[in-house]
């Protein structure tokens, strides 16, 4: 069926929920008018429905393949990049120094929802530039800036990170590239990455890697990272792509989505590269392209669920089985309970999760004028958006195969697809665990205030239900606060979503507000239906680890 770009759905976002006029308002951004933003958004959308979603479906049946140490994409990929870089969509929120357009973190955020709904595998290679972009224009020299940020900021090149080994996954620390001064200024990056997004393509003209990997004599654990720009091709005096640099790809992963995007083994020996930020301080450069790639994950989530949606709705629009059970209905399978229960489930999970990624967009973009308390809130807010906007993706997409019955179970229906594309976000820039385990650990270092204030937020606003919910949330994270390490890691998953909840009813209320009728009976059914299980989940957090180490390793495999 066809992808349905969101405009609509966003535009009401940003002007009834979230406050994005508080962002317009800033001397930064005052190019970002209303007018600006929406001719923004509705060329994005026309994009995504003319030019990248009938790439979907290529994507899938024609995987990237390696040949002959060259990855080639799936077809008209190459077309579809080229329509992204020529409208300026991967450098929307990029320093126009460079050749960016400057505008908020919230218009990116936005236009990266509609393209990962029209297609997922070919939206993750601008998601990698937009965060290298960032990195660099915070960490890199000004020689490299100038060097490589117009390249990237205008889709010549593209950008992706390197932080996987074999031996070293969510434990970074545990990583042995290493870095060998060149004597020049220059380093020989030598190691093996893997699960690297777009490592290659055969449609920009360089492909830029950021490599964390260790100096000479550097401290164990993270504390001893550095961060390498390498690229693939090494610049010649004029700036143009040069002589081949000492990496390859040595091998593609065989997934089980997101076939589109090849997913590369990278191979570095003695490759040439230059060093980024300061000596040992790899993670923290790293973390200014990992925050904006959890954004962008949870955002994918949220892309994905709302096409999965799309397709279930016009399936059920369509389909006739059985008896309808009323009178004046449809005459499809949407006029069944059970049916609409599942589609009205699908379509508040997505507003709820869209609203909370454009809340942290916001919150973002606050921070960066300068705002201290919308910072921290951005930081709290990070780990959440992120898994509840994969976790959505899921869900919702699940639940579209269910819709389908047992056509969803069939490939050619592409019901399927959502799914197995989606799968991964809930793992990949940080696991739904790893997620948590910063939420309950590191985001309440600051003894629970950033978690306070946001819930000062939603009790103010007034909905008794949502209220009540923030109360015994803001009781649950003192009982939270209360508990050792381990036993906030033991329910650190279940507070997340205990959280997740609360604030995605709050959005709703807040739609609600709006006074459109339809969207006060989205927001009915979220806070009746869904917002008890935030209260269930509470319950969980408070539990910690208890009993979860009462079956011994012989216990589990009995």
């Amino acid at each position: 069926m066809p992808y349905r770009a969101p405009v609509s759905d966003i535009t009401f976002c940003l002007d009834h929920v979230v406050g994005f006029d508080r962002v317009q308002a800033l001397p930064a951004f005052e190019d970002a008018t209303p007018d600006v933003v929406q001719a923004i958004l509705t060329e994005a959308g026309r994009i995504c429905e003319d030019v990248l979603a009938p790439l979907n479906r290529a994507g899938d049946l024609h995987p990237a393949r390696l040949e002959n140490g060259v990855v080639r994409t799936s077809p008209g990929y190459a077309d579809g990049y080229r329509a992204i870089a020529e409208a300026g969509f991967v450098a929307i929120s990029a320093d126009p120094e460079y050749g960016g357009l400057g505008l908020p973190q919230t218009v990116t955020t936005a236009v990266n929802d509609m393209m990962g709904g029209a297609c997922l595998s070919l939206e993750l290679n601008p998601l990698m530039t937009q965060g290298q972009i960032e990195a660099l224009e915070h960490h890199a020299s000004d020689e490299i800036k100038a060097l490589y940020l117009p390249k990237l900021t205008s889709g010549e090149w593209c950008g992706t990170m390197n932080l996987t080994e074999p031996q070293a996954g969510s434990d970074v620390g545990a990583l042995t590239s290493k870095a060998e001064p060149n004597g020049d200024g220059t380093y020989a990056v030598s190691g093996q990455k893997i699960y690297i997004s777009w490592g290659d393509n055969d449609f920009t003209d360089n492909v830029v890697h950021l490599v964390l990997a260790r100096l000479p004599g550097a401290p164990n654990g993270t504390k001893g990272i550095s961060l390498f720009l390498v690229p693939r091709n090494v610049p010649d005096a004029d700036g143009n792509p040069g002589v081949a640099n000492s990496l390859k790809v040595v091998s593609l992963e065989h997934k089980l989505g997101l076939h589109g995007s090849p997913t590369c083994v990278m191979q570095y020996d003695g490759a040439t590269g230059w060093l980024i930020g300061e000596e040992n301080r790899g993670m923290a450069a790293m973390f200014t392209m990992m925050n904006n790639a959890r954004l962008g994950v949870g955002v994918q989530g949220v892309s994905v669920a709302d096409a999965a949606y799309q397709h279930a709705l016009v399936y059920a629009l369509e389909r006739k089985q059985g008896r309808p059970p009323v009178s004046d209905g449809t005459g499809t399978i949407l006029d069944h309970a059970d049916v609409r229960r599942m589609l009205m489930e699908m379509k508040a999970e997505v507003f709820a999760a869209r609203a909370m990624c454009m809340d942290l967009a916001v919150s973002i973009d606050l921070g960066n004028a300068g705002d201290a308390a919308a910072a921290a809130r951005a930081a709290f807010l990070t780990p959440i958006a992120k898994v509840y906007g994969s976790e959505t993706g899921i869900k919702v997409s699940n639940l579209g195969v269910q819709v389908h019955g047992g056509m969803g179970f069939v490939e050619e229906t592409g019901a399927a697809q959502f799914v197995r594309d989606v799968r991964v976000t809930a793992i990949y820039e940080g696991t739904t665990g790893i997620q948590a385990m910063d939420l309950a650990g590191r985001k309440l270092m600051d003894g629970g205030d950033a978690a306070f204030a946001l819930l000062d937020e939603v009790e103010a606003a007034g909905d008794p239900a949502v209220a009540a919910a923030a109360q015994a949330l803001r009781k649950t994270t003192s009982d939270v606060l209360a508990l050792d390490m381990a036993d906030r890691f033991g329910g650190a998953v279940p507070y997340l979503m205990a959280f997740a909840r609360v604030l995605g009813a709050h959005y709703h209320a807040k739609a609600a507000a709006s006074g459109d009728t339809a969207r006060q009976a989205l927001a009915h059914y979220y806070i009746a239906r869904l917002l008890p299980e935030a209260h269930a989940a509470m319950a969980q957090a408070r539990c910690g680890a208890t009993g979860l180490y009462d079956l011994s390793p012989d216990d589990l495999a009995a």
